[in-house]
Formats: structure tokens, C-alpha cells, sequence
């Protein structure tokens, strides 16, 4: 009986066919040389809500203040703290650093804020704190000490933090007597105070949330605001903090202030001379950038309801809400890493008008080549 053996098939062409079968699947995991990575989003501005109650129990002037960010366009940032929400029935970013009780010399002296920034790492920073040290007595002295040391652990935390600091809301408890006037008494001198711990790097903003705010009518319980109250803080942070949104955040990698960056600059805001109902004010803008300005725009908002009505050194246009806006000339405009220019005004006020103030903000035009 003949034997008969399987056929063998051609081993060539049985690895032809594998190769081709391989082929596509290998072309499908294989990384591609020539696929660009997805590129990285901007990171979010990260903004802190700092202070007492006030901001933060619970504190709903800041779903006002973010729901108005928002429908505005400033959508790329992020509330941070170590608290979250407490309600005030709307949407928002709660999240917040506003402790309820505490003192503001207490956070200095037993060095709490270290920690709560290094867990939330914000850019700028809003603060409204010093209600409780009021109430119980302690000197403005002592309070602005406390501000100058968490101003500087915020620098420690990002060299260019950019800080807004509130002139207090009224205060008039009834258990407590002389805490409307101590008030005043603070807020009188938080406006030099922060003149001489601003820097053009990490520049400190006053902003009035004390004029044309009343106890009787934007609180419920002579410290603590109301719907009322709450929009009226809202609506005096919004300029300060969305002028500072404009100029962009310092300090990352292609940020202003940084090489390759575009343009910055930073305003100071001082009183020159005062007379019943109206007062000169001067403007100072200074590039703080490593890039050249060609041109600047600065809003100007009047506390008290004063409004800007000439200008010099610059063009000015104002909004209804009194907010000026303030546009370089030809021969102001250009400016060199580090150099400064100033302009002046004359605002109107009312006849029991107090101290002037004004929130500014600015934006800056890169040189065109």
C-alpha cells in the first residue's frame, strides 16, 4: 500500500498573507511621526475669595459677582478656597477662603494662610477682612500689620499676586456702639497703606465697598449684607477685578511680565487737591512688563458717586454708571519696559462727599512691528 503525505503548503506565500493581515493593525497602534500632540488649554485664572463672614457665610455677593463675570465673558476663571458653597439659590463657583469668626490678626499671628494657599494657589486675590477685629477693638495699627504679613506670604506663595483689598462695608451692631466709627477709622487709612505695599509686580488695589453702602438697608443685622448688600459689593469688586482680568495673569510662561510675554501695566490711583464738591485726581501708568507699550487704556471708577468730568493727557469717554475710561494720547502712549506716565482729572462729588477714592485698572496695546 503506497503512503501518502499531506501536502505542504508554500511557506512564502502563507507569509505574504500574514503580512498583509498584520499590516493595517500594526499602522493603527503604531504612533504616528507626523500627529501633533493635542494642545495644552490655558489654565483657568485662579481668584480667592479672602475674609469673614462677610465673603463667606454665606457670603452671596460672590454668586452675584461670578454669575455677572460670566455673562460678561470673563469665563476662563476659577473661584478657589478651602470652603465650598453655602447655598444663595443660583448656580456659581463657591468656592471660597471666607472663615466665619475669624480675625485677621488671628490668620497673621497664628500663620494660617500659608497652608489654605498652597492648597488652592490663586492668582488674584479678594479681600474683605478685619469685620471681627473691629468688634472687638483691635487698633488699625495691629489690622494693617496683619494685612503687610498676609501680603507678603501671598508674594511667597506666586510673586505676581495680584491683590484687592476692601475699604470695609459699614458696620453698626446694636451690641456694639463705637464699631461704625472705628470703621471709618480703618478704612482712612487702608488707601496709604496700600500705596506703599504695592509693587508693579504684585500691585495691591483698594476698592470702596464702604460709600453708598447703609446698615439699615443692605444688611439684616447692622454688619451682615442682605440681597441688597450683596449686589452692592458685587457691583464695586466687578471693575477692579475685571480690569485686572483684561491685563492678563503675570508670571506663567508667555504671560505678560515674563520674556516673550505680551505687554502689562499697572495704575496708582492718588488725590491731588480737594474742594467742596469735586476733587483733581492723577493717574500713574507704568509698563511692568519686559515688552514695549504702544498704547494703554484705563477705567477709572469714582467711589461715592463721583464722576470724572475732564481730562488731560488723555481721551476719556464714560460709561452711565459714572465708570471713565481713559485712552493714551500720541505722546503719552509709548512706553518702555519700567517706564511710567501719568494723567490727571477733575471729578465731581457731592457736598458731604468723604475722602476720594477710585478703583483703576489697565490694559496695554503690544508695539506693533
Amino acid at each position: 500500500m503506497r503512503r501518502t503525505h499531506p501536502a505542504r503548503l508554500p511557506i512564502l506565500p502563507v507569509l505574504g498573507l500574514l503580512a498583509a493581515l498584520l499590516l493595517p493593525l500594526g499602522a493603527m497602534l503604531a504612533p504616528s511621526a507626523a500627529a501633533a500632540p493635542p494642545a495644552a488649554a490655558a489654565d483657568p485664572v485662579r481668584i480667592m475669595p479672602l475674609g469673614d463672614s462677610i465673603t463667606g457665610s454665606p457670603g452671596c455677593w460672590r454668586a452675584v459677582l461670578w454669575n455677572r463675570l460670566q455673562s460678561t465673558g470673563y469665563t476662563d476663571i476659577d473661584f478657589v478656597g478651602t470652603l465650598g458653597p453655602q447655598g444663595c439659590g443660583q448656580a456659581y463657583d463657591g468656592d471660597n477662603e471666607g472663615h466665619g469668626g475669624e480675625l485677621v490678626t488671628n490668620v497673621a499671628d497664628g500663620n494660617l494662610l500659608p497652608a489654605r494657599l498652597a492648597a488652592t494657589r490663586p492668582d488674584i486675590v479678594v479681600m474683605h477682612f478685619g469685620t471681627n477685629d473691629v468688634w472687638s477693638n483691635v487698633s488699625p495699627d495691629r489690622i494693617l500689620a496683619a494685612y503687610t504679613r498676609l501680603v507678603g506670604q501671598m508674594r511667597a506663595s506666586n510673586p505676581g499676586m495680584r491683590i484687592l483689598v476692601a475699604q470695609l462695608i459699614p458696620m453698626n451692631p446694636s451690641t456694639c456702639a463705637e464699631c461704625a466709627q472705628r470703621v471709618v477709622t480703618l478704612n482712612a487709612r487702608i488707601a496709604d497703606w496700600a500705596r506703599a505695599t504695592s509693587t508693579a509686580a504684585s500691585p495691591v488695589t483698594v476698592v470702596d465697598q464702604w460709600t453708598g453702602f447703609s446698615t439699615a438697608t443692605d444688611t439684616y443685622d447692622g454688619v451682615h449684607p442682605n440681597a441688597s448688600g450683596d449686589a452692592k459689593i458685587a457691583a464695586r469688586w466687578y471693575p477692579a477685578l475685571a480690569a485686572l482680568l483684561d491685563a492678563g495673569t503675570p508670571g506663567g510662561p508667555g504671560e505678560p511680565g515674563e520674556p516673550g510675554g505680551g505687554p502689562a501695566c499697572a495704575t496708582a490711583f492718588r488725590a491731588v487737591s480737594t474742594w467742596r464738591g469735586g476733587y483733581q485726581g492723577e493717574v500713574t501708568v507704568s509698563n511692568t512688563s519686559t515688552a514695549p507699550v504702544s498704547g494703554w487704556t484705563v477705567t477709572v471708577a469714582p467711589s461715592g458717586g463721583a464722576r470724572v468730568t475732564q481730562v488731560w493727557n488723555g481721551s476719556l469717554t464714560t460709561a452711565a454708571d459714572g465708570t471713565a475710561t481713559v485712552a493714551s494720547t500720541a505722546w503719552n502712549g509709548t512706553l518702555a519696559p519700567g517706564a511710567s506716565t501719568t494723567f490727571g482729572f477733575i471729578a465731581t462729588t457731592s457736598d458731604t462727599a468723604g475722602t476720594p477714592s477710585a478703583t483703576v485698572g489697565c490694559t496695554a496695546r503690544a508695539a506693533t512691528s
